[in-house]
């Protein structure tokens, strides 16, 4: 159903990074490789178990950014920044999804998610790739 759009937009390349973070998060999440929340993220951190840490640029929290931030300069870790832990909590996985629209409900807000395993390759994971090299 609603899968089929996406999969033709990645296959012409026009994939842009937000959806890259969804993609990558959902396989994380699916192979078990996603640390969510503060504590599950710092762990992941600083057990240098960390691929990649997605952190929200809303987070009410100065003192949570800033330890992530510093764990991921301290383990050489790539850090983005997403503009809002609402999306972040539905991208990874904190929410129910409505069964007669596909939309998220009841969405739990997360400030942090770490991926320690990608999980399975998809486009999405290049993507992601690029956008890395070229923001470091």
């Amino acid at each position: 159903g609603d899968d089929v759009p996406a999969v033709a937009a990645s296959a012409g390349g026009s994939m842009d990074i937000n959806e890259a973070i969804t993609k990558v998060l959902q396989q994380a999440l699916i192979a078990d490789g996603l640390a969510r929340g503060l504590r599950e993220s710092a762990k992941a951190l600083d057990k240098r178990q960390a691929l990649l840490c997605v952190l929200s640029e809303n987070c009410d929290e100065p003192m949570y950014k800033k330890l992530i931030m510093a764990l991921c300069n301290e383990h050489n870790i790539p850090l983005i920044k997403v503009d809002s832990n609402m999306k972040l909590g539905e991208w990874a996985g904190l929410c129910k999804i409505d069964k007669e629209n596909g939309k998220a409900r009841k969405v739990v807000k997360c400030s942090c998610a770490v991926v320690r395993d990608w999980g399975q390759e998809v486009q999405a994971h290049h993507v992601l790739q690029e956008y890395l090299k070229s923001h470091r």
